[in-house]
């Protein structure tokens, strides 16, 4: 059975999409530590993200990297905590974060409610800015 990250690869079930190119896609978590925190997946599933092959874990974290200046030009943050836990989904995947302080990225931390226009509106805000930054999306 697809993972719900394939899932929404497959646009069978909607996300609040921040960038996508033809290998990878980066999208808002819904039950986010802080506004903006963000998913970024090869759209390949595979588990583990130790398992890919070397150049998708290399242009995975290069993606991830772009995300993440988008995100830190439109959250008010320290920096963009990054974290790769791999037991929520079966499917590799990058956390990026945005933080204060170290505890900012514990994920045993209450998660924020945020409503399907606030989730519609920072995931808007912060895909223009990707697209300022590094040019429109290559899907």
């Amino acid at each position: 059975m697809a993972s719900i990250f394939t899932r929404i690869v497959n646009r069978e079930i909607s996300c609040h999409l921040i960038a996508e190119t033809a290998a990878y896609i980066a999208f808002l978590d819904v039950h986010p530590l802080a506004k903006g925190h963000t998913l970024v997946i090869p759209k390949a599933e595979i588990d583990y993200i130790f398992d890919l092959p070397d150049n998708v874990l290399q242009e995975l974290m290069v993606f991830s990297k772009k995300v993440a200046q988008a995100i830190k030009t439109v959250i008010s943050c320290e920096k963009i905590g990054v974290a790769v836990i791999g037991l929520e989904v079966a499917h590799a995947h990058i956390h990026l974060v945005p933080i204060r302080a170290v505890g900012d990225i514990n994920f045993s931390n209450p998660k924020l409610e945020l409503s399907v226009e606030e989730l519609s509106s920072i995931a808007t805000s912060i895909r223009i800015a990707y697209e300022q930054i590094h040019g429109s999306q290559e899907v």
